[in-house]
């Protein structure tokens, strides 16, 4: 029977499960730097060096040529400061060793789930673009570590990192061919790569005392392992795993991908959250334990060392809930398979909108500051009544907009769900 602990006084559960706020979500790699982050500060230094040593690094520079150089002498401590940050963050489907226990033994690797992080050069905004698997892109030729070259074509999105690993065998053509795709239909070449396995998601969750999240009803899905009930559930890692991957099943959806990104996002959120919430970062068993699972889990550029991440999350420190963004590419069915999607033409001013550091969906539309002037009143001449004494009648406070998660833009103050409180 799958694990799961009900939510109890939680005061962001209470609050309409409002998305309490990955997956990688950061947004994976947004747990995983800021808590290397207060790991460091806290100056453990031996501990910092076993981190350090967890993580499993691979140079992809040669595959994918190098990244833009900046024009002054990076600070020794943030090699990043003074400049936009875009990572690409992948949720890699791999299928041997313990990951075959958990998903089921599979031939290949695929990445289901991937994610354009954008931080802006100022820190104060993040924002992380779903990409779905079932994109129908250009997919450049792509040479591999071992010297092998695959021809360019037109087809789904996720073919590039099948095509890196199937042909190149490694992590680094895998990679490295997925970053040419996002280049080369983004104008984005992303600085820095992470990579997480199942194993890796599962150990993450569970080390953080699980994720609070708001099941709208009940799910049930046969070829995820999910059963949930509706409710403000904490899910553990098989869990929070299973509602991650499941597609198909009662309650979960349509059974398309983009769908299943709309869950995701919502439980990665649900992860930012609860790690910036909580004691985590302050509580030096508790951060331990949480990032001794996120460097194992993890596979990186072998640009993006410890003290970069270092570096990177320290100068976030300040960032809040509302300055965290989900979104997906305006997508929309491809006319040649309804089971295929393509990227709106509002995706191209997002792109662009992400490559000169602008909020990817525009500026938002000022807010009005000067209250209008009353009309001029006459004073009564006469003593006010026992109604015009009476206490206002309190007017019944509007519910939040729900904001659908993988459909519509949403940050960690946003509601996505509603369950009740009790």
């Amino acid at each position: 029977m799958t694990s799961r602990h009900a939510a109890t006084s939680r005061p962001r559960a209470a609050r309409h499960a409002r998305n309490h706020h990955p997956h990688r979500v950061l947004r994976v790699v947004a747990l995983s730097t800021v808590g290397v982050l207060a790991f460091g500060v806290a100056g453990a230094a031996a501990t910092f060096n076993k981190l350090d040593g967890n993580v499993n690094r691979v140079d992809v520079s040669g595959l994918v040529g190098a990244a833009p150089k900046p024009s002054k002498t990076p600070d020794p401590d943030d090699p990043n400061a003074g400049q936009a940050v875009n990572l690409l963050v992948l949720g890699s489907d791999q299928r041997d060793g313990v990951n075959a226990e958990i998903g089921g033994e599979a031939a290949g690797m695929r990445s289901d789930t991937t994610m354009l992080v954008h931080i802006s050069a100022d820190r104060s905004r993040v924002e992380a673009v779903s990409i779905p698997r079932d994109s129908l892109v250009d997919i450049p030729s792509c040479t591999m570590s071992n010297g092998k070259t695959s021809k360019a074509t037109h087809g789904m999105f996720n073919s590039a990192f099948a095509t890196g690993w199937d042909m190149g065998g490694d992590m680094a053509s895998a990679a490295a061919c997925t970053i040419r795709t996002v280049a080369a239909n983004t104008g984005i070449q992303p600085e820095h790569f992470v990579v997480v396995d199942f194993a890796g998601f599962q150990s993450m969750v569970d080390a953080i005392g699980g994720v609070p999240i708001c099941i709208p009803n009940d799910m049930t899905s046969k070829d995820a392992g999910l059963s949930v009930k509706a409710g403000n559930q904490t899910l553990d890692g098989s869990t929070a795993l299973a509602f991650a991957r499941a597609r198909k099943g009662k309650g979960v959806g349509d059974g398309s991908d983009t769908n299943r990104i709309g869950n995701q996002q919502r439980l990665v959120a649900a992860m930012v959250q609860e790690v910036l919430s909580k004691n985590v970062l302050t509580d030096v068993p508790k951060l331990a334990g949480f990032l001794n699972a996120a460097t194992s889990s993890l596979t990186v550029d072998d640009g993006l060392s410890t003290s970069t991440m270092v570096g990177l999350a320290y100068n976030m420190r300040a960032i809040r809930g509302g300055s965290i963004t989900f979104m997906t590419v305006p997508w929309g069915p491809a006319p040649s398979d309804p089971n295929r999607v393509v990227w709106l033409p509002a995706a191209q001013q997002m792109w662009e909108n992400i490559a000169n550091d602008l909020p990817a969906l525009g500026q938002a539309a000022p807010v009005e500051t000067t209250a209008p002037t009353a009309p001029a009143t006459t004073a009564p001449t006469t003593a006010p009544t026992d109604a015009a004494t009476a206490p206002p009648v309190q007017a019944e406070p509007t519910p939040a907009p729900t904001k659908k998660a993988g459909r519509e833009a949403f940050n960690l103050d946003d509601t996505t769900a509603v369950c009740d409180a009790g």
